[in-house]
């Protein structure tokens, strides 16, 4: 079987490692696998499922697996075309200043995109787009240095727009049509004839990577919902790295756009994504915008202090779910887990073992609970929870610590995974609204972008809140998101938010690289830049754990530099 093969393959495990690593957890010299390199130390290895140990966050470190990505849309009824002049966009693509992203190319890492649409086009009818990587299509060339997918350049784009069957040229489309409205929002551009649209950065040019779909195994170990979309980590990085090797050889500025999220994770940043977009980020001409997700009213994460009871509401009909504890040290946690019918486990210390099932006899449930002492990014204690036929009602977990002399004042989170990836409710009785932001968003690099009401001018009450879980300030700004203009309708979510801001970074990558102001600019710088002009009304004390810095406004950035000179 060929990498490509095992790469596609359900019977292989992927594994997010580097080759030291790879070696230790596995005996590669007699192992069938596929070892190929990511970037900044990260690879991936592809693993014959047969001869390795269940997936198990204990067994194999909780970084190893990949974690699952699902989209940030939530909606979206009536056009509100005040959206991107909130942002300043419009101001600043008229003269003086003329910026319009050209020059600077806007990476979509989504569903793919509709290149038929005329919003891409240049005047003259050629696309604007400069490659589609089709992480699903299997029957053309990968992009260099890639081993699957097909890549599609500006010229089979461009063939294909002038063909009466352009699809038989370029078969890639967005059946979704989740990237194409992000890459309209971003950088859309108008339509003569009766339909004006116009994006934030119209004159940018775009590349687009259009993620395959997670393979069924690890759809089975998170227990995913069917229907739910879902991505893999580690296709994510691949795509981040296709974008950055284009920006290397094309010698361009790049700015990256991530509408996907996740609820797990230890919010601080630390995964191996995370981590690789903030080394990423913080390279010269590269900024990456990440929404901050739609989970701050789902009632998804709990934080407490030891020793405590947490009570989880279970809805009929749900076939399972996970549950990630994320300690803090030096305290280490057990658990006990309590029925709807008032059948109590014994008490879980996790002392010489890594593993642990409890099977309720009287409710017909099974949980896997591993434990992972010290996670290996993060630092922390992770006890990761798989539910397994849940017996409707309301579940009790009580934490506490397990040794005697142990302070007893440890604070604990939980998180469950984003309401996509469940098939029904499942909450917790007493949330916390706040650490709600998804990853990466909270890696600390990247621009992560929460969403409020253009119209209103009010909270987007479903946007993801800081800070993380350490602490840190994030979001770091906020955008519209609700309503949004795209070429296929009004669109609703903080994906949409951090499309506009993605617009919005372009026209400034334009004027700072591209136009020579700031050449060396990198992410962290543009982050600074924005925050200096963001409107901050009110009396919001800034920076706050929902508006970050304030509202993006990419023209006020401008008038602060103007008055500065």
């Amino acid at each position: 079987m060929t990498c490509r093969e095992k790469i596609l393959s359900n019977e292989y495990a992927d594994l997010i490692t580097d080759y030291r690593t790879a070696e230790e957890l596995l005996n590669i010299s007699s192992m069938d696998l596929c070892i190929h390199d990511i970037d900044a130390g990260y690879a991936v290895a592809n693993v014959d499922r047969n001869v390795i140990p269940p997936m198990s966050a204990a067994t194999y470190g909780y970084s190893l697996i990949p974690s699952l990505y699902g989209l940030m849309q939530v909606g979206g009824n009536l056009f509100n075309p005040e959206n991107l002049a909130e942002t300043g966009s419009i101001r600043i693509q008229n003269p003086p200043l003329s910026l319009t992203g050209e020059g600077v190319i806007l990476g979509i890492i989504d569903t793919g995109i509709r290149y038929e649409s005329e919003v891409f086009r240049r005047e003259d009818g050629s696309s604007r787009i400069m490659a589609i990587w089709d992480q699903t299509i299997q029957d053309g060339e990968p992009p260099e240095g890639f081993q699957y997918g097909t890549e599609y350049t500006r010229a089979d784009i461009n063939r294909a727009l002038i063909s009466d069957a352009p699809r038989s040229i370029v078969p890639s489309t967005d059946t979704d049509g989740h990237g194409t409205q992000m890459a309209s929002a971003a950088a859309g551009s108008v339509i003569d004839g009766g339909f004006i649209f116009r994006g934030a950065a119209p004159q940018a040019e775009i590349a687009v990577v259009k993620l395959k779909g997670a393979k069924q195994y690890l759809r089975d170990f998170y227990l995913i919902a069917d229907g739910a979309a879902a991505y893999q980590e580690n296709d994510i990085m691949e795509a981040v790295r296709y974008l950055e090797r284009m920006a290397i050889v094309l010698q361009r500025p790049v700015v990256i756009v991530l509408g996907i999220g996740t609820n797990l994770g230890s919010h601080n940043g630390t995964s191996p994504l995370a981590s690789y977009l903030n080394i990423v980020a913080s390279r010269r001409s590269r900024a990456i915008i990440v929404c901050g997700g739609n989970e701050g009213d789902k009632e998804h994460h709990y934080e407490g202090i030891v020793p405590e009871d947490v009570e989880i509401r279970v809805a009929q009909e749900t076939r399972g779910f996970c549950l990630e504890l994320w300690g803090a040290l030096p305290d280490t946690y057990s658990v006990r887990v309590r029925s709807p019918g008032g059948e109590n486990s014994a008490e879980i210390d996790f002392r010489n073992k890594g593993d642990t099932e409890v099977d309720f006899v009287f409710e017909n449930t099974r949980i896997f609970i591993s434990n992972v002492v010290v996670e290996r990014d993060s630092g922390e204690q992770l006890i990761f929870f798989r539910f397994l036929d849940p017996t409707p009602g309301i579940w009790t977990l009580r934490i506490f610590p397990p040794q005697e002399g142990q302070s007893g004042a440890g604070n604990f989170n939980l998180w469950l995974p984003i309401t996509e990836f469940i098939d029904t409710s499942v909450t917790f009785i007493a949330p916390s609204p706040d650490v709600t932001l998804t990853e990466p968003s909270n890696a600390s690099q990247v621009l992560t972008i929460s969403a409020y009401n253009g119209l209103t001018g009010s909270w987007f009450a479903q946007s993801g809140r800081g800070y993380t879980k350490s602490g840190a300030v994030k979001p770091d700004l906020s955008a519209p998101g609700v309503e949004v203009s795209t070429v296929l309708g009004p669109v609703t979510g903080s994906c949409m938010a951090a499309a506009l801001a993605a617009g919005c970074v372009a026209q400034f990558m334009e004027w700072a690289v591209v136009d020579g102001h700031v050449p060396s600019v990198s992410g962290k710088g543009i982050k600074s830049f924005l925050t200096l002009g963001a409107d901050r009304p009110g009396d919001i004390v800034y920076p706050d754990n929902r508006w970050g810095y304030g509202r993006i406004d990419v023209n006020g950035t401008f008038e602060i530099l103007a008055r500065l000179n």
